[in-house]
């Protein structure tokens, strides 16, 4: 496992995480029981992965009691990085509806003690904002409590989570520009580059680590989801329409010749032209077995696409992947 720095934090992250929202939810085809999680959280930690990523609404909070669980005599150890924002305190969420946001000093407090005692610790490596709109990234008195925080040490660091789907560019810009966040999250793969191209450019002029979720194109780009796939009601890649899905395997069949040129397949392909970004700190592939972690994290070797190779890839998604036909 490779390591990278957290932005201007300083902190030091495996190149993969553990995005620890399949623990908690059931929004991925497979409801994953405790003990599991256990073990999958406890092999990832024995493959080199430390940095663990989650929110206080994935599970009501369960997937912030299994890591403490994991981990309990093993804090300084690990980064814990979690988010905040929506009410689930006082409102029930019915499938995958959007809470009411709270991006206030008030609920600040009251959610990261919540946080707190639920990671059973005293502190949080990165505290970032869930899916925040741009009221909040403009309010002063906010980002001065985190600032606050970060200065008594309760946070190590905070942050913005774009989303959901693809997120909003502009808030996105807004915090790496004018708010001293030490990471964004975002979406970010080979089939859906924007608008994470223009927020690692920013990004890089500020010294924002850059956490990327959806690698994977929801499982298109590791061969989970095909054309023919069906999606259970519950699963929450169901979004993604079947027109999407078609086109996306054209596009996928024309990157093979360059993932065979280096000896890789797509989902290596995938997953190396994230990490051959510098400004990227760190991959969050959704990952529901023991089998997902160990491949994810055997990714991580330092065998990227080098400059020219990465503009190819960029400049296939620019011609919306069309590859001009050899003369015959």
């Amino acid at each position: 496992m490779k390591y990278r720095k957290l932005g201007k934090s300083g902190i030091k992250v495996s190149e993969i995480g553990f995005g620890a929202w399949t623990i908690g939810l059931d929004w991925w085809g497979k409801k994953i029981d405790d003990s599991e999680a256990i073990k999958m959280l406890k092999r990832a930690y024995d493959l080199g992965i430390n940095f663990y990523e989650t929110a206080d609404m994935y599970g009501k909070g369960k997937s912030e009691k299994l890591i403490a669980q994991a981990f309990k005599d093993m804090r300084n150890e690990v980064v814990y990085s979690t988010k905040w924002g929506y009410d689930m305190y006082h409102e029930e969420q019915i499938g995958h509806s959007e809470l009411p946001q709270k991006h206030n000093m008030e609920f600040l407090r009251f959610a990261l003690d919540q946080s707190l005692a639920r990671l059973q610790t005293d502190y949080i490596d990165v505290y970032s904002l869930h899916n925040p709109k741009m009221d909040a990234i403009k309010n002063d008195g906010l980002f001065a409590a985190l600032e606050d925080l970060a200065g008594k040490g309760t946070i190590k660091s905070h942050g913005a989570a774009l989303g959901p789907a693809i997120g909003w560019k502009d808030e996105g810009l807004e915090a790496i520009r004018n708010r001293n966040i030490t990471c964004l999250q975002t979406v970010y793969n080979i089939l859906e580059q924007d608008p994470g191209r223009d927020l690692i450019r920013e990004a890089e002029r500020h010294d924002v680590g850059i956490m990327v979720r959806v690698p994977d194109a929801s499982g298109l780009l590791t061969g989970k989801v095909n054309a023919n796939t069906e999606f259970d009601k519950n699963d929450h890649r169901s979004f993604r329409k079947k027109e999407f899905i078609l086109e996306a395997m054209k596009k996928i069949d024309n990157m093979k010749p360059i993932a065979s040129s280096k000896g890789w397949n797509i989902t290596e392909l995938a997953i190396k032209f994230i990490l051959s970004h510098k400004q990227i700190s760190v991959v969050l592939p959704t990952m529901i077995s023991i089998e997902e972690i160990e491949m994810f994290a055997s990714l991580s070797d330092g065998g990227y696409l080098d400059p020219a190779e990465s503009s190819k890839v960029e400049e296939m998604y620019e011609k919306n992947f069309y590859v001009q036909p050899v003369a015959k």
